[in-house]
């Protein structure tokens, strides 16, 4: 599978570039916007805080490549902050951001008493989602969250985790996105799973386009 791991310089790149490939995926790191476009599956990783994430983002024309992507149906994964810019806004020490506004929620600071969120914890699962059908453990590093289902659309799947006994949304699937405030490629073998689950679900769209292709032809 042709997935692009979008190089904005955010991200736990190589972890998540390894991660990948033992999910059966041949990962390819760019920020070429063609590249971005073409590919089965498009991972936008990130780390550090909401605003300058999105800074560097549309710096390298990633806000369109996302937004274009998920209007024609292309698959998007994003992890941890690149989860958090799927939203439509960002509250980080008091300084509101626009988001990429895939989602129409806000993440906000965690209200614990102990943060960052740091560690593992389970991800209940959902008979409405595709990716989360067993309850597992998955590996966290985050202060900051969508906190009530209001945060994603109506006919998304939301799938929660807590933290000192605060809900918050752990992902998301919505149409072609699937996105995560936990680390997959820092989480095991859930996390491993989880990604072979991601790139076999390419396979099955790629075998649907060419099907699809072959009859109107």
């Amino acid at each position: 599978m042709r997935v692009v791991v979008f190089d904005y310089g955010s991200g736990n790149i190589h972890s998540a570039m390894r991660a990948l490939a033992q999910a059966g995926a041949k990962p390819v790191l760019t920020s070429d916007k063609d590249a971005s476009l073409e590919a089965d599956g498009l991972v936008v990783p990130g780390v550090g805080a909401f605003a300058a994430c999105m800074d560097q983002l549309r710096a390298h024309g990633g806000q369109e490549v996302i937004r274009t992507r998920i209007e024609e149906g292309k698959p998007v994964l994003g992890i941890c902050v690149g989860h958090q810019i799927l939203f439509s806004h960002g509250v980080e020490h008091d300084i509101e951001a626009d988001g990429v506004g895939i989602y129409p929620g806000t993440v906000r600071k965690l209200p614990t008493r102990r943060l960052p969120h740091m560690g593992w914890n389970e991800v209940l699962r959902d008979d409405h989602s595709t990716f989360f059908k067993d309850t597992n453990r998955y590996y966290f590093v985050h202060s900051y969250a969508a906190l009530t289902p209001k945060d994603i659309p109506e006919n998304a799947v939301g799938l929660w985790t807590t933290h000192e006994g605060v809900p918050f949304i752990a992902a998301v699937e919505y149409g072609p996105v699937l996105s995560t405030q936990f680390h997959p490629e820092k989480s095991g073998r859930a996390g491993i799973v989880l990604l072979t689950a991601w790139v076999e679900s390419l396979v099955r769209q790629r075998s649907w386009i060419w099907q699809h292709d072959r009859w109107d032809a």
